[in-house]
C-alpha cells in the first residue's frame, strides 16, 4: 500500500531535468564532424503554375552543399498519409503560401538561410480560395461529405414547439510549441539512415521518408527522446523536415540538421481547422431537445494532412454529452489555399461541441431562461445512443454536472453574480456550464494496437521501450509506473529508453488520448509474463510448491503474504543462471471496438471521458477587456494513477483551450498569406490572462477496465472546458446589453466584446 501510494504521487520525471536544462531535444543532440544545415525556400504565393526554379544563385553562394528539389527525389514525391495529395516539394502548381519549393544545404545554418533567399521561382498566379464555404461552392473538397443519422429529424421537428437556426464560427489554432519542428540526421552503414526527429509519430516519419527515397523502411530508423511540446502539430506535420534531412543525407551520405525558426514554422505548418457551421435545434415544452441539424464546413487547407479524420471526430462528438434522439450531422473537408490543417488537442471535437453550445445559448436566449437549465434536462443516461450507434455506459455526465453544481454551489455564484451586476454599472459578472463527453480510443479501429519492450538486466535494473512520445504530457511518467507497480520495485530501477522504431516497430502516433492506455496496456502484459517467469524460478528457489504462493512486495519475494530472504536482485541473477529469458515483448490491442463507415455506426470508443466546469468573468464594459475570476471543474479521472501528472493536464488544457476561445486569433489576407506570423501578433494567454483561482475535484468514480489501471485518459477532454470561457463571457456582456444578437464566432477578443457590448 505505501509503495503504491509513491507511485500515485510520483512527479514528473523528466522535470528534474528540464528545470536544470539537461533535457535532451533534437537540437541539444551533439552534432557529428562534418554536419550539414539545411533551409527552406517557400512558396511567397498561395496558388499558382510553378514554371521554373532558378537555383544558380544559391548554389553559387560559397559554404553552399546542394539544393535539393522534387527533381532530386529519388522515390515518390508525396508525403500524404490519409490521401496521397501532398507533395513533399510543390511540382508543377503551387497550393500554399510558405509551401516547400527547394531545400538547401550548406555548412552553416547562415548560409543556407543566405542561400534560399537566392532563389527564384517563376510562378503564374491563379485564384486564391481562403473560405470553405467557397471551396464547397466550387466543389473543392478533400473527399466526400460524412454524413451521422440517428433517428428522423425531417419529422421530429413537428414535435418542437421550439426551432431555432444560426450560424456559428471557429478559428484556427497555432500549435505553438516552445521547441519549432525540426530533425537531424545521419548516415548509417549499407546505406541506412537514421533520424532523430521532434515528432509525435516515429513510424510515419520511417514510412515516409523510405516511401521518399525509395526505401525498405527496414533501412530508416527513428529515434525520439521527447518533444518540448507538440499538442497535434508533431503527428503528421514534423513528417516533412525529417524527409527533408533524410533525402539530403541519402545523396550527401553526411549528416544534416534542420531546426525551424519560429517565423517560419508559424508560416509553413498548418494550424487547428477553422471551422463555419450551420445549425437548427428544436425543444419540446420541457426543454428536451428533440431534434438538432448541424453542418459543418471545415477548413482542410491545401491537401488532406490529417483532416479527413480530424472532421470524423467532429461529427463523433457533434452533441457533446447530449442525448439527442433525432440528428442529423453532415460534414464537408473543404479544399483551400491555406498551409494544410492537421490535429490539435481535442482533434475536432471542440468545434464540434462548440456549435451545439451556441444552438443551446440561443435557444436560451429565445426562451428566457438560463442555458444550464437545457444542458442539464438533456445530459446523457446509461443506454442513450450516441449518434453513431454506441450506447452510454456508464456516464458520468450527470454525477459530474451534480458534483460540480454542489460542491461549487451554484446557486450561490448565480446570486453573487446578480448581486454585482445589479449596482455595478460599467463591469459585469457572467458565469456559464460547460459539461464535456469525449471519447478515447483513435477512431480508425487499427490505429488502436501498441508494443512494448521489457528487458530485466541481470542485476536486477530494467530498460523499457515503448511506443509512447513524451511531450511534456508525463507519459514517461506513467510508463515508469506501469513497471514499477507490475514488479513491485523502485522506481530508480527503472529506465526508460527513447521511442525508436527498431526497438518498437509499426507504432501509432502518440495521440488521441490513447497513448497511456495503449502502450500502459501493452507494458503490463510484457512485464506481466516476465513476473510469471520469475514466480517460478523464485517458487524453485524457496523450494515451494505452488507459484500461485509466490508474491513480488516492494523487491522482496513473499511465500503466501510471507516475507522471504530472497530479494529482486537475487532472485533476477538466478533466473540469469537458470537461461530464464529476462526479455519480453507485450503487444495490446484495444478489444470490443469496431466501426463501419459505409454505415456511419458502430463502437468507436473504448470508453468515455466525462466532467464539468463553471467558469466565471467580469467583463469591463468600458474597454471590452475582461477577467476570468474562477474556472472549477469537476473531473472524470476514473482510478488516476497519478494525481500530479493528471491535474497539471487539466489545468494545462484548460488554459490552452480558453486562449483557443479567446485571444487567439489567426488571420490570413485574400491572398493566403498569414498576417498573425510572430508572438506580435498572434497573442496566447500569459500569466496575467488565466483564471486567477482554478480548482479541480476528482470526481469519484470507479474507472474502466480499458484505461491503464482504470486512470482514464485525461490529455484532450481538459481542453472542451475553455469552451464555457466563450459563454461566460456573453453572459456577461447579455447582462450590460441585453438586446445583444451573439455572432456565435469565436475567439471573443476583447475587440468582438467591445463592438458586441454597444451593439
Amino acid at each position: 500500500m505505501k509503495q503504491e501510494q509513491t507511485h500515485k504521487s510520483l512527479k514528473n520525471i523528466d522535470s528534474h531535468g528540464h528545470v536544470r536544462g539537461e533535457s535532451i531535444y533534437v537540437d541539444d543532440i551533439a552534432v557529428q564532424q562534418g554536419t550539414l544545415y539545411g533551409a527552406v525556400y517557400d512558396a511567397p504565393v498561395a496558388h499558382g503554375h510553378l514554371k521554373h526554379i532558378n537555383v544558380r544563385k544559391a548554389k553559387a553562394l560559397p559554404g553552399v552543399v546542394a539544393v535539393f528539389t522534387a527533381a532530386d527525389v529519388p522515390g515518390e514525391n508525396q508525403i500524404g498519409g490519409i490521401i496521397p495529395d501532398e507533395p513533399l516539394f510543390a511540382d508543377k502548381e503551387v497550393h500554399f503560401w510558405g509551401q516547400p519549393i527547394a531545400f538547401v544545404v550548406a555548412q552553416t545554418e547562415d548560409i543556407a538561410r543566405e542561400a534560399a533567399q537566392l532563389i527564384e521561382a517563376e510562378i503564374t498566379p491563379l485564384p486564391v480560395i481562403t473560405d470553405p464555404r467557397e471551396a464547397k461552392e466550387k466543389g473543392e473538397l478533400i473527399a466526400p461529405p460524412r454524413t451521422f443519422v440517428l433517428g428522423d429529424t425531417a419529422t421530429a421537428w413537428q414535435a418542437c414547439p421550439h426551432v431555432y437556426s444560426g450560424q456559428a464560427s471557429t478559428n484556427g489554432q497555432e500549435h505553438l510549441y516552445i521547441e519549432t519542428q525540426g530533425a537531424y540526421a545521419c548516415p548509417a552503414e549499407n546505406g541506412n539512415i537514421k533520424i532523430h526527429s521532434s515528432t509525435q509519430g516515429p513510424t510515419a516519419v520511417q514510412k515516409t521518408a523510405a516511401r521518399v527515397l525509395g526505401l525498405p523502411m527496414h533501412a530508416i530508423e527513428v529515434d525520439v527522446t521527447r518533444l518540448g511540446g507538440g499538442f497535434g502539430g508533431k503527428e503528421d506535420q514534423a513528417t516533412p523536415w525529417a524527409v527533408m534531412v533524410a533525402l539530403a543525407v541519402y545523396h550527401l551520405k553526411r549528416p544534416v540538421k534542420y531546426i525551424l525558426h519560429r517565423m517560419d514554422d508559424m508560416r509553413m505548418t498548418g494550424k487547428r481547422n477553422p471551422y463555419t457551421s450551420d445549425f437548427k435545434i428544436g425543444l419540446d415544452a420541457n426543454l428536451k431537445i428533440i431534434a438538432y441539424e448541424a453542418t459543418f464546413y471545415q477548413n482542410a487547407g491545401a491537401a488532406a494532412d490529417l483532416s479527413p479524420a480530424v472532421l470524423e471526430r467532429t461529427l463523433f462528438h457533434c452533441t457533446n454529452s447530449y442525448y439527442v434522439p433525432n440528428v442529423t450531422a453532415t460534414a464537408y473537408s473543404c479544399r483551400t489555399n491555406l498551409p494544410p490543417n492537421t490535429a490539435f488537442r481535442g482533434f475536432g471535437g471542440p468545434q464540434g461541441m462548440f456549435v451545439i453550445e451556441a444552438a443551446i445559448a440561443k435557444a436560451a436566449q429565445a426562451l428566457g431562461v438560463p442555458a444550464a437549465d437545457i444542458q442539464q434536462k438533456n445530459l446523457l443516461q446509461a443506454g442513450d445512443s450516441f449518434p453513431y450507434g454506441q450506447k452510454a455506459e456508464n456516464p458520468e455526465a450527470v454525477s459530474s454536472w451534480s458534483a460540480a453544481t454542489r460542491k461549487y454551489a451554484l446557486d450561490h455564484i448565480a446570486q453573487q453574480t446578480n448581486a454585482f451586476n445589479a449596482v455595478n454599472a460599467h463591469y459585469k459578472k457572467g458565469y456559464a456550464l460547460m459539461p464535456i463527453c469525449f471519447g478515447i480510443s483513435f477512431t480508425k479501429t487499427l490505429m488502436n494496437q501498441a508494443r512494448a519492450l521489457v528487458h530485466i538486466y541481470h542485476d536486477g535494473s530494467v530498460g523499457v521501450s515503448t511506443g509512447a512520445v513524451e511531450m511534456g504530457q508525463g507519459v514517461n511518467t506513467k510508463m515508469l509506473q506501469v513497471a514499477a507497480q507490475v514488479f513491485s520495485i523502485a522506481n530508480e530501477r527503472i529506465k526508460l529508453e527513447t521511442t525508436n522504431t527498431t526497438r518498437v516497430a509499426n507504432t501509432s502516433p502518440s495521440a488521441a488520448s490513447a497513448t497511456a492506455d495503449l502502450n500502459g496496456k501493452a507494458l503490463e502484459i510484457a512485464c506481466r509474463k516476465l513476473l510469471e517467469r520469475l514466480k517460478v524460478v523464485a517458487a524453485e528457489e524457496l523450494a515451494i510448491a505452488n507459484v500461485t504462493d509466490v508474491t513480488i512486495n516492494n523487491g522482496w519475494v513473499h511465500a503466501k503474504g510471507q516475507k522471504t530472504e530472497l530479494d529482486w536482485n537475487t532472485l533476477v541473477l538466478q533466473a540469469f543462471l537458470k537461461r530464464v529469458s529476462l526479455s519480453e515483448v507485450g503487444h495490446y490491442a484495444t478489444p470490443r471496438i469496431h466501426f463501419d463507415q459505409s454505415k456511419e455506426k458502430g463502437h468507436p470508443f473504448a470508453y468515455h471521458v466525462y466532467g464539468t466546469a463553471i467558469t466565471e468573468v467580469t467583463v469591463d464594459c468600458i474597454r471590452g477587456t475582461y477577467e476570468f475570476d474562477a474556472v472549477k471543474i469537476v473531473h472524470d479521472f476514473g482510478a488516476s494513477m497519478n494525481t500530479i501528472v493528471d491535474k497539471g493536464q487539466i489545468e494545462g488544457g484548460l488554459v490552452q483551450g480558453i486562449g483557443w476561445m479567446t485571444l487567439e486569433e489567426l488571420e490570413y489576407n485574400k491572398q493566403g498569406k498569414l498576417l498573425s506570423n510572430a508572438l506580435s501578433t498572434y497573442k496566447v494567454p500569459d500569466i496575467y490572462s488565466v483564471p486567477k483561482d482554478i480548482q479541480v475535484e476528482f470526481l469519484a468514480a470507479e474507472g474502466s477496465n480499458l484505461a491503464i489501471f482504470k486512470s482514464k485518459a485525461v490529455g484532450e477532454p481538459p481542453l472542451m472546458y475553455g469552451i464555457g470561457a466563450y459563454f461566460a463571457i456573453l453572459n456577461a456582456v447579455r447582462a450590460f446589453n441585453p438586446q445583444v444578437t451573439p455572432a456565435f464566432d469565436a475567439p471573443f477578443t476583447p475587440e468582438k466584446v467591445l463592438t458586441a457590448l454597444y451593439e
